[in-house]
């Protein structure tokens, strides 16, 4: 069978394609009222090209039909929104009552201008990123730095006539090879390690014990997401604030800062397993830090 034969026959024949609706915006928007309810996600999302897109789901649809609200070529704000307000009825949009989101202010406000009564709730994956992000920037750093005194001792083996030599380290890696070849145990948790990578980690934290402090920051973030109780959560991400402080690493402050400032978004994701306390009323017993802004 001549599969691009079938395929021009069931978009010309089969298909409604030539009749839908939506065709002639579709490389622009498409946008499906019918499939929003409760529950949503909106999300940024590079499909062909690199072209960016804004991708609004239906998270009870749980991938199956039923699934996209909307994708609308671009992140403007200001277009997006318009689009949704064009395209689905105000009474529809006030159906929803909870919208994941990242920390973009761009998807911010598309939300709290089109779903008027919904909850914003900060997906947690997009704060735990966060924490990697800033834990392996902290690893490339090493990294550079190894390069560098691996080229100035290359130099000045050349200066003195004497063949270089690298430093090989009890697991058989070089200084940069190891922090090289150290990126995914840093993802993972200490009991999914392999066995070289436990041997790797180990040669690892010792020469960088920095490193090992950071890692346990971004551990110890993903641990709280596991708690269950709103207020032992406030609890536990000003401890975690306050030790960032304590360690002085730079980019985890900017990652403290930015949980600050988007407390009530990230907490938020709690209330889907208990009903909880204000934010106002936690800080005023103390229970969180109140932002410094």
């Amino acid at each position: 069978m001549n599969g691009k034969l079938l395929e021009e026959q069931y978009a010309v024949h089969l298909s409604d394609y030539s009749t839908w609706d939506q065709l002639d915006h579709a490389e622009n928007y498409i946008v499906f009222p019918e499939n929003i309810g409760s529950y949503r996600t909106i999300d940024e999302t590079s499909l062909s090209q690199g072209e960016l897109y804004t991708v609004i789901t239906n998270k009870e649809a749980k991938g199956r039909k039923g699934t996209l609200v909307a994708m609308i070529k671009g992140v403007d704000s200001e277009r997006v929104k318009s689009i949704l307000h064009r395209k689905v009825p105000l009474e529809t949009r006030r159906q929803v009552k909870e919208v994941i989101l990242d920390m973009a202010a761009n998807m911010e406000q598309i939300v709290r201008k089109t779903f008027t009564k919904a909850t914003l709730d900060t997906d947690r994956f997009h704060v735990q990123k966060l924490a990697y992000d800033a834990l392996q920037q902290m690893r490339i750093e090493y990294r550079w730095e190894a390069i560098e005194q691996e080229n100035n001792e290359i130099e000045l083996g050349k200066q003195v006539g004497q063949p270089y030599k690298p430093h090989i380290l009890d697991n058989g890696d070089t200084p940069k090879q190891l922090l090289a070849r150290s990126r995914y145990l840093l993802f993972k948790r200490k009991d999914n390690w392999t066995p070289s990578q436990i041997y790797r980690a180990e040669i690892l934290f010792y020469r960088y014990p920095r490193l090992e402090q950071a890692y346990n920051l971004a551990q110890n973030l993903g641990y709280i997401y596991i708690i269950k109780d709103k207020g032992v959560v406030y609890t536990k991400l000003a401890q975690w604030y306050n030790r960032v402080e304590e360690l002085g690493f730079k980019s985890f402050n900017t990652i403290s800062r930015t949980i600050q400032s988007h407390y009530e978004t990230i907490l938020n994701y709690f209330d889907q397993r208990r009903g909880t306390p204000s934010v106002q009323m936690l800080q005023q017993n103390h229970l969180m830090p109140k932002s410094r802004h």
